[in-house]
């Protein structure tokens, strides 16, 4: 949903933008003070605009297909298993601990006591998604683990002296049970 909002947004400035430089290319054509200095100058202006509008709107396209949070939030949609994850000092606690690979899931995060940062990881330690646990507030987040394997759950906000040890493994299974 917000790379759409982000991406229709983008789209609808970059064309008020272009309509501004077309008004002002096309008031600017009125006035013939320089002669031919002036109309070498526009020229320039006009190819530098175009040029410039082509490469933002490339970048634009490219750098807006690819937020990060599209292709989970995409793929956890239909049948959702929801998990409730609290984080309370210095551990965390899920409402269901069995995962499949392959299989949507909505975690809805929040916490008992403090603000905590619910960080998922993979095998390698890379963060994979990440939310904030806060009291009084649920946070919904949509993932589909595509590989089994073990993967840890870490706190991501300083929540006092046992912050380091806020870690819990969660195994995905492979498709089938084993």
């Amino acid at each position: 949903m917000y790379q759409s909002i982000a991406w229709y947004a983008t789209l609808f400035f970059v064309f008020l933008i272009a309509l501004a430089f077309s008004f002002v290319y096309g008031e600017s054509r009125k006035l013939k003070e320089y002669g031919p200095i002036q109309e070498k100058g526009y020229k320039i202006r006009k190819f530098y605009f175009l040029g410039l509008l082509a490469i933002m709107g490339f970048a634009s396209a490219i750098s807006l297909s690819k937020l990060p949070y599209h292709d989970q939030h995409a793929q956890a949609k239909g049948n959702v298993k929801v998990v409730d994850v609290t984080g309370l000092q210095f551990a965390w606690e899920l409402s269901d601990e069995n995962f499949i690979a392959g299989e949507p899931i909505q975690f809805r995060v929040t916490s008992k006591d403090v603000t905590h940062g619910f960080g998922l990881y993979d095998e390698k330690l890379h963060l994979i998604a990440q939310t904030q646990a806060m009291p009084d507030y649920t946070n919904k987040l949509s993932i589909t683990f595509n590989k089994p394997g073990t993967y840890k759950i870490m706190c991501l906000e300083y929540c006092s002296t046992g912050h380091h040890v806020m870690i819990k493994d969660i195994i995905v299974k492979p498709k089938g049970g084993k």
